[in-house]
């Protein structure tokens, strides 16, 4: 091809829009002058949710090889439930940009029912973990056979279910990769927290403290007790429309089937004290069966290579207190500090392309992931150790162009 990135691969029908649609700032440059070569395929599944290329059929992947290699490879998997092209704008585009091979997987199921896979609670999510490992190890052979010599360096990387992914390969398979950059991965424990603790307390909450009167007070203290940060209440009634009960029902559906009985992924929106309504759902009352699912993709902090993690303080799906704070302990307990580094990202948020509805409240996470991409090059190519973990300011008088550009990470 011509060109690999999505300055020419919308174009030719390379890549699909849709996959990574409201991921990123409307502002966002797209690099172009990477000519090279595209192979999209599958691995053998027993599932057909994704449509891409016209296949009926799951475990779809895109390997892309520029002819100006520099050395490098980027295994990534698709955030949410998207499908294989889900990391192009926002990672993709960049990394080939700077001559790395790059190859991404849509982890073995899309869609909002992909908790119909597998055949027991937990397999769909532990799938996701099986094809990025299955891809690296493809991925690193296909480099080999086209430059005549293997990778230099693998480095993983992805956003939200994808940054879970880069957590989970340097716990279980750091032989593979010389290092990862977390963008604000999922926290599956457990023993909590996980999506399931902290996302019904809001869905219970959520309609008194938007409805106003007596009980809105209350409920705000409730949100905020759940782990949804005190001045992030601007981002509530898009989260509560769009993200926090499908979130809920899906997930819990894959790792909690019987709660709803024969329903599947329960009543949205449904009212609290009303049957098997998901706003009431309480994890750590449900059956042993549940937490041995969750068991199936807990993390545990044993990272063995490098691992750089990313996440905004304004993150309202994915709480930062309930999450990614709480990976950074376990990575410290589990005695593998000297691996880590963590940067709180203040005004960041799960998606960036509210940035454009927020430019004087949030910053997009985007640069701050590039400056973490970077800091890992020089951690794992040269010995440059990143600056220690801390909170990364939000500037108060940047422009939103720079704020599309810059984040520095060293600490003020």
């Amino acid at each position: 091809m011509a060109e690999l990135t999505t300055a020419g691969t919308v174009a030719s029908g390379h890549t699909d829009p849709a996959d990574w649609a409201g991921l990123t700032p409307a502002g966002l440059s797209v690099p172009s002058g990477v000519p090279g070569i595209q192979i999209d395929g599958y691995f053998p599944d027993g599932s057909t949710t994704n449509t891409n290329r016209g296949w009926q059929h799951d475990a779809q992947f895109v390997i892309r090889l520029p002819d100006r290699w520099n050395g490098g490879l980027v295994v990534a998997g698709s955030p949410g439930v998207r499908e294989q092209y889900a990391n192009d704008r926002a990672i993709g585009d960049w990394v080939l940009a700077r001559g790395y091979a790059f190859a991404s997987t849509d982890k073995g199921n899309t869609g909002a029912a992909f908790y119909r896979d597998g055949r027991a609670p937990g397999d769909a999510i532990a799938e996701w973990n099986t094809r990025v490992t299955q891809l690296t190890r493809a991925a690193r052979a296909v480099v080999t056979q086209r430059y005549a010599r293997p990778p230099a360096r693998t480095l993983a990387t992805g956003m939200s279910n994808g940054g879970y992914l880069v957590r989970w390969q340097l716990e279980n398979h750091p032989e593979l990769y010389d290092g990862g950059v977390d963008w604000e991965g999922t926290l599956w424990r457990e023993e909590g927290p996980n999506l399931l603790t902290f996302l019904p307390p809001a869905l219970a909450a959520y309609p008194a403290y938007a409805g106003g009167g007596q009980g809105a007070e209350r409920a705000h203290q409730q949100m905020t007790a759940a782990g949804f940060p005190a001045g992030s209440e601007f981002l509530w009634p898009f989260h509560h429309q769009y993200y926090w009960d499908l979130t809920q029902r899906i997930y819990r559906e894959e790792l909690d089937p019987g709660y709803d009985g024969t329903l599947e992924a329960g009543h949205p929106f449904c009212a609290p004290g009303s049957p098997a309504c998901d706003a009431d759902y309480d994890y750590r009352s449900r059956p042993a069966g549940v937490r041995d699912a969750v068991s199936k993709i807990a993390l545990s902090g044993r990272i063995g290579k490098p691992l750089i993690t990313v996440h905004g303080t304004l993150d309202v799906l994915l709480p930062i207190s309930q999450d990614s704070d709480v990976y950074a302990r376990m990575v410290g307990d589990a005695g593998r500090g000297h691996l880590f580094r963590y940067y709180r990202v203040e005004g960041g948020t799960h998606v960036d392309s509210l940035f454009d509805a927020f430019p004087d409240k949030l910053r997009p996470l985007l640069p701050c992931h590039r400056a973490a991409f970077t800091a890992l090059e020089d951690w794992t190519a040269r010995g440059v150790r990143p600056p220690a973990g801390h909170t990364v300011p939000r500037p108060a008088s940047t422009s939103p162009e720079d704020l599309l550009t810059s984040c520095p990470l060293a600490a003020s």
